[in-house]
C-alpha cells in the first residue's frame, strides 16, 4: 500500500474492469471505471491538470480565487483541488443541474452561483467570464483551455496503452463534455495505437458533431446563444449547447471514427444494468457510453476488444430520473419478508 502525501496524489490509475454478465460472448469488453478517483470522476484529472498548469505559468498566484463554469463535476474536482491547495472557489452552475452536485461543491467550501437553466451552458459561461473579468479571478475556461486535454494525454491516454500492451486495443469508446479526454486520449491512439478505432457517443437529443452544424461565435469568440442541434437531455456534462474548442478541434483532427447517438432511456437503462448485473454503480453518461459499447460490440469481429469509459459515479444522480422509481421506504416483497420473522414484524404493516 502507498503512502500518499496528499489527496490529490490519488487522482488517476483508474482500473479497467471487464464485463461478464453484460457482454456479447464473441467479444472482450472494459469499462475504464473513474468513479475510483477520489471525488467520483473523469473531471479530477482536468481540475488538477488546469490549476497546475496555471501555477506554473504564474497566471493562478498564492491566494487567488478560481472560477469556473461547470455542469458540476469539474466543480467538485475543481473545489477538491483548490481545498488541497488554499486557493478560493467560485463556481457558475445552471440551476437545472443535480442539487447533490451543488451540495458537494459547497461542501467542499466552494461558493456556487446558479444561472437560469433556460440560459444553457452558454449562459453559466457567460456569468463566469463576466465575474472573472470584473473580480480580476483566474478562470479556468474548462472547454478551450490546452491543459486539459493535454492532461488526459499525459494519464488517461498511458494509461490505456499501458493496461492494453502487448494486445491490439480494436476500439475505444467515449463521450465528451469538454472534449479534453477525446482529444488526449484520441492524440495518443493516433500515435500509438493508429488501429484503434475511436467511438464518440453524444446525446440523441444533441448531436452536435453528428448534425454537422457549426458552432455559431459571438464577435469576441464566446458561444452564441446555443447550438440549433441542442435539446435538453439527461446527460449531465454531456454536449453543452455549443462545440467545446477542444472537441471541435479533435473532430478535426480525426479523432472520431464514428459517432453514435444516444437516446436518454437507453442511457439511464444501461446505468441500471451495469449495477444490477455488474455491480458497477455509474451515472448516466456511463450509461450512455455503454450503451455505444454494446452497438460496438453487436458488429465487432469475434474475439475483439472493446474500452468504454465510465466517466463518474452514480451518486451524482440522486435526484435524478435515474432515481426515480428507486423508492425509499419499503415495498411490498419487503414487507413480506420482514413479516417472515416475528421481531419488529408489526412495523412492517
Amino acid at each position: 500500500m502507498a503512502i500518499y502525501q496528499n489527496i490529490l496524489q490519488t487522482i488517476g490509475r483508474t482500473p479497467v474492469v471487464r464485463v461478464n454478465r453484460l457482454a456479447p460472448a464473441h467479444v472482450n469488453l472494459y469499462v475504464k471505471v473513474e468513479a475510483f478517483n477520489p471525488l467520483g470522476s473523469v473531471k479530477d484529472r482536468l481540475a488538477l491538470g488546469v490549476i497546475e498548469a496555471a501555477e506554473r505559468s504564474g497566471a493562478l498566484k498564492p491566494g487567488g480565487t478560481v472560477i469556473e463554469a461547470t455542469s458540476g463535476n469539474t466543480g467538485i474536482g475543481l473545489a477538491m483541488v483548490c481545498a488541497a491547495k488554499g486557493y478560493p472557489l467560485v463556481v457558475v452552475m445552471a440551476d437545472s443541474f443535480s442539487v447533490e452536485r451543488r451540495k458537494l461543491m459547497r461542501f467542499l467550501g466552494a461558493k456556487v452561483v446558479l444561472t437560469p437553466a433556460a440560459h444553457r451552458a452558454t449562459g453559466m459561461v457567460v456569468k463566469a467570464v463576466e465575474l472573472a473579468e470584473k473580480h480580476g479571478w483566474f478562470l479556468t475556461r474548462q472547454f478551450e483551455n490546452q491543459a486539459n486535454p493535454d492532461t488526459h494525454a499525459a494519464t488517461t491516454a498511458r494509461e490505456i496503452i499501458d493496461d492494453f500492451a502487448g494486445q491490439q486495443l480494436d476500439y475505444w469508446v467515449t463521450g465528451y463534455g469538454t472534449g479534453g479526454t477525446l482529444n488526449g486520449v484520441g492524440r495518443v491512439l493516433r500515435a500509438e495505437s493508429p488501429d484503434t478505432k475511436i467511438v464518440v457517443c453524444e446525446p440523441q437529443d444533441a448531436a452536435l458533431i453528428g448534425s454537422g452544424e457549426p458552432q455559431a461565435r459571438q464577435a469576441d469568440g464566446s458561444p452564441a446563444a446555443g447550438h440549433p442541434a441542442w435539446k435538453p437531455h439527461p446527460m449531465q456534462g454531456w454536449t453543452p449547447d455549443f462545440i467545446p474548442k477542444i472537441t471541435g478541434d479533435a473532430v478535426a483532427l480525426g479523432y472520431a471514427d464514428q459517432v453514435l447517438p444516444i437516446a436518454g432511456p437507453e442511457a439511464m437503462r444501461w446505468s441500471l444494468e451495469l449495477a444490477r448485473n455488474e455491480g458497477i454503480f455509474c451515472g448516466i453518461t456511463s450509461g450512455a457510453t455503454f450503451a455505444g459499447a454494446l452497438q460496438v460490440a453487436a458488429t465487432a469481429a469475434e474475439g475483439a476488444n472493446i474500452l468504454c469509459m465510465l466517466p463518474d459515479t452514480g451518486e451524482r444522480y440522486l435526484s435524478t430520473p435515474l432515481f426515480a422509481d428507486i423508492p425509499a421506504d419499503m415495498d411490498d416483497a419487503e414487507r413480506e419478508i420482514a413479516r417472515s420473522t416475528p421481531t419488529f414484524a408489526e412495523a412492517a404493516g
